[in-house]
């Protein structure tokens, strides 16, 4: 009866253990309790290596964009993003027909006006909300193509897609931009003036697309043929200015036009916004001689975005099993203890919110993919800030990775039974990556490059015993 007694005990442990996890599907999969007695061992703990991973560039097709041009404290370089972008046509455009419009030029329809509206948010940081920066809008000649992958060294400019004599436009403006009283955390920027494309010249750059949709229909049927044959995007280039950085939460390419009706006169406009459904890029410029003299560091590892640096940690799995065939795992918990800045700049980066684990040859295809964390294979575990009952302060605790181990243990137990030099053609077998995402859930769940200004140092894990960096496992012995 003790011996039941203490095994529930055990389990109600192990339990607690795996509580705190993010996503709890996989629980009870995972102590399953058989009609056999077991034997709950006490937890063990063994130490995982890790090390800093250069992250060159990162795959950034989302819906969010950043842009701006800052100092890193950290590595005293600059970090600067830009973007380019198509426009969603949404399933049903309508525009008045030529005679219905107010405004005409030899019997054809004009646009009275047209810009490109931005919405800002999530600035760099307060101090700077009134730093003035410089943009050049180029129009692009070339459309980015569906089905291709761009990452974050992606430069339309450097790869000649960039329009030679096309649109160009330059914009100056901050996060405050108290020059737009109208609206001024958000800015806009005017396209009114001669448009020439083909031999025409167009009033400006929303009359062009006016006349384009009533004399190539065909041409608005979807979001494909628009930016292939109307509008193809354009590039946002920083040109001057610092110490501005923000995401661009929303951007529109919006013209204006009057419509006749029956009996009045109506104010219309049509909008197209760059979003999921469309491409969209983001272009980080970093000094990566800066990013890789961080990551040789020994005495930490760092956690920096946007395409800066991983965590990789190596998992002990030949370790945990050794001794342990006939066993079963009932809980697995890691977690990484986040160093505090001690530094009192106030233009220091924020720490990253939420850290994938991906293993470390899954990288690449998780994102281009898609995918989100499944809690088998991949996990995410938010920063904690406060001391709570499972968890410790100032870490990202990853609390129920039991399917994760046993994945890597039958991988490499199959690899090496029909190669021997399975492992060693395998060097990344048991090793995974902690990436800083952006994470949604609910109906649209995503993950994606946290692409904002963010960086952590973590303590470093070694191998040996006294390792800061500990992976906990709590085994269940079979009583036959």
């Amino acid at each position: 009866m003790n011996k039941l007694i203490n095994m529930a005990g055990a389990v109600i442990t192990a339990m607690a253990i795996c509580s705190c996890a993010e996503d709890t599907d996989t629980i009870g999969q995972s102590i399953t309790i058989s009609d056999e007695q077991f034997e709950i061992e006490a937890p063990k703990e063994f130490p995982v290596e890790t090390r800093s991973y250069v992250a060159d560039s990162v795959y950034t097709q989302s819906s969010t964009c950043y842009l701006g041009l800052v100092r890193d404290p950290e590595t005293q370089t600059d970090v600067k993003s830009e973007f380019a972008t198509q426009f969603h046509l949404l399933d049903v455009i309508k525009l008045p027909q030529p005679s219905e419009f107010v405004s005409r030029e030899n019997d054809l329809p004009i646009a009275d006006s047209c810009d490109i509206l931005f919405y800002l948010s999530s600035p760099f940081n307060a101090i700077d909300s009134l730093q003035s920066i410089k943009m050049t809008v180029h129009e692009l000649a070339t459309t980015m193509e569906p089905g291709m992958k761009y990452y974050s060294n992606f430069n339309p400019i450097k790869r000649g897609m960039v329009k030679p004599g096309g649109l160009s436009k330059n914009k100056m403006f901050s996060y405050r931009n108290l020059t737009d009283e109208e609206d001024p955390e958000n800015f806009h920027i005017p396209l009114n003036d001669p448009y020439t494309v083909g031999g025409v010249t167009y009033n400006n750059y929303g009359t062009y697309i006016i006349r384009q949709y009533h004399q190539h229909p065909e041409y608005f049927k979807n979001s494909y043929a628009f930016s292939h044959h109307v509008c193809p995007g354009f590039f946002f280039e920083i040109t001057d200015g610092y110490g501005f950085h923000a995401k661009v939460s929303n951007i529109g390419l919006r013209l204006f036009f009057r419509q006749q009706g029956d009996t009045a006169v109506y104010n219309s406009a049509l909008i197209l916004s760059g979003t999921r459904e469309v491409q969209q890029t983001t272009l980080i410029t970093n000094d990566l001689n800066a990013i890789k003299q961080l990551a040789a560091k020994s005495t930490n590892t760092y956690v920096k975005s946007p395409a800066g640096l991983f965590t990789e940690a190596t998992l002990p799995v030949k370790d945990i099993f050794e001794g342990h065939a006939n066993d079963s795992i009932i809980a697995a918990k890691i977690s990484f203890q986040r160093i505090n800045d001690q530094s009192d700049d106030v233009r220091m980066f924020g720490i990253p919110n939420t850290l994938l684990m991906v293993q470390t040859d899954s990288l690449t295809n998780f994102f281009e993919s898609n995918k989100v964390p499944d809690q088998q294979t991949t996990f995410y575990a938010n920063f904690n800030y406060i001391n709570s009952t499972y968890s410790g302060t100032n870490t990202y605790n990853f609390t129920n990775i039991i399917p994760l181990v046993k994945y890597m243990w039958q991988q490499y137990q199959k690899g090496i039974a029909s190669n021997p030099n399975w492992e060693a053609e395998h060097p990344n077998w048991n090793k995974v990556l902690l990436v800083p995402i952006t994470y949604t859930s609910g109906s649209s769940t995503s993950a994606e490059h946290d692409m904002s200004l963010s960086s952590t140092q973590l303590m470093k894990g070694t191998k040996n015993a006294d390792s800061p960096v500990k992976i906990q496992v709590i085994f269940a012995k079979t009583n036959r």
